[in-house]
């Protein structure tokens, strides 16, 4: 039997990473990876394969490892069948998986359990979970991103200023943020934010992104613009996100923690389902104003449908007689706050200034108090 040109050897093809994200990623984006014990390598291939498709590097080795730390600290081991006698005495611990093909086997089950073997996988049918268990491992499994759509309740209700002036909030306290454009016809929110220019992938480059996508590869992918990671859209004629690459995409974005903001249109098609399932709060811009209430009463029954907390943003000046506690009334939404008028607000975006930029202006003020409350536990329940 064949064997690597080493008895060790760190394994990290290059190439694109699962769902298009495309390149080599920097380095936090490609994390430590499984320890695989394997000579056999067609199946090496084929791991090999799999944890570049996760965005991991693994280890590799023909027989358990001499340096103890290998085997115990690996986030998972990937034990060839054809390895499994080599692995006898090896230390017990958890996620250890016996991988192989022949699934005519007799021997395979007593063969994972004298290694202490979780499960026996068998290629290739089980390569799309075992991807997903190598991305586990890889990045991790923390507590998600608190993830907030904003959706505008009429056309002009200032939706894409909310979520820009949201990110801008979370990624100045710190917080890991990230902004996605759901919006194919809103003109871009890299241009919002002034990084029209700003190097990296944008949605057309994901469109054909389909089960995993490795987070650490997607946000090092994505153009950095003001201390957060923006997913916009390009110049071309591109407006279409299948729902499989909203669904892979933002799960990837969410797996990173910290803050998402997704800037969601109107409609509800298919992948803005998607977005809407992943959603853990939906804040609906309405405007002060009987037409405004008129058409976000549609818009919060189509996205009621999928979001199961939808609040209302109401924003000023008022048609007389109305307040923001009558508009979430005759909505009959939660009131998640009033947004004052802001007069210096258009006009500081016509000289190219991104909506919340400034901290202690009406809007920057709106969304730190938006994120006190919404990022402890009170108030995100």
């Amino acid at each position: 039997m064949p064997r690597p040109s080493r008895a060790s050897r760190s394994a990290g093809p290059s190439g694109e990473p699962s769902g298009g994200s495309g390149g080599e990623p920097a380095a936090e984006a490609r994390r430590a990876g499984p320890l695989i014990v394997t000579e056999d390598l067609a199946l090496l291939d084929d791991l090999l394969r799999l944890c570049a498709a996760a965005g991991a590097e693994p280890e590799v080795h023909h027989t358990v490892p001499e340096n103890r730390a290998s085997w115990a600290d690996a986030p998972l081991v990937l034990v060839g069948d054809d390895a499994a006698a080599r692995c006898r005495g090896a230390a017990r611990r958890q996620g250890v998986m016996l991988v192989g093909r022949d699934r005519d086997d007799p021997d395979v089950w007593r063969r994972a359990v004298e290694i202490g073997a979780d499960c026996v996988l068998r290629l290739p049918d089980a390569e799309s979970w075992l991807v997903d268990r190598i991305a586990d491992a890889a990045e991790g499994v923390g507590r998600q991103a608190l993830t907030v759509g904003v959706i505008g309740g009429r056309g002009g209700a200032g939706a894409s200023t909310l979520a820009c002036a949201l990110a801008l909030a979370a990624a100045r306290t710190g917080r890991r943020t990230l902004l996605l454009d759901g919006d194919p016809l809103g003109g871009g929110l890299d241009v919002l934010l002034g990084g029209e220019r700003a190097e990296g992938r944008r949605w057309p480059d994901f469109a054909a992104s389909k089960g995993r996508v490795a987070g650490g590869a997607l946000e090092e992918s994505l153009p950095s613009v003001r201390g957060l990671r923006v997913l916009s859209w390009d110049r071309g004629d591109s407006v279409l996100v299948p729902p499989e690459a909203m669904r892979s995409v933002l799960a990837a974005a969410r797996r990173r923690g910290g803050v998402v903001v997704v800037d969601l249109p109107r409609r509800v098609d298919a992948a803005v389902t998607e977005a809407l399932a992943q959603l853990d709060l939906g804040l609906l811009v309405v405007p002060g104003e009987l037409r405004a209430v008129a058409a976000a009463h549609r818009v919060a029954s189509l996205a009621g449908m999928v979001l199961s907390d939808l609040r209302v943003v109401v924003r000023g000046p008022y048609a007389p007689g109305l307040d923001e506690q009558w508009v979430a009334d005759a909505l009959r939404l939660p009131l998640a706050g009033e947004l004052p008028h802001d007069p210096g607000l258009l006009p500081a975006l016509d000289t190219g200034v991104p909506p919340g930029s400034d901290a202690r202006g009406p809007l920057g003020r709106f969304c730190a108090e938006f994120w006190e409350r919404a990022l402890t536990p009170e108030g995100a329940s």
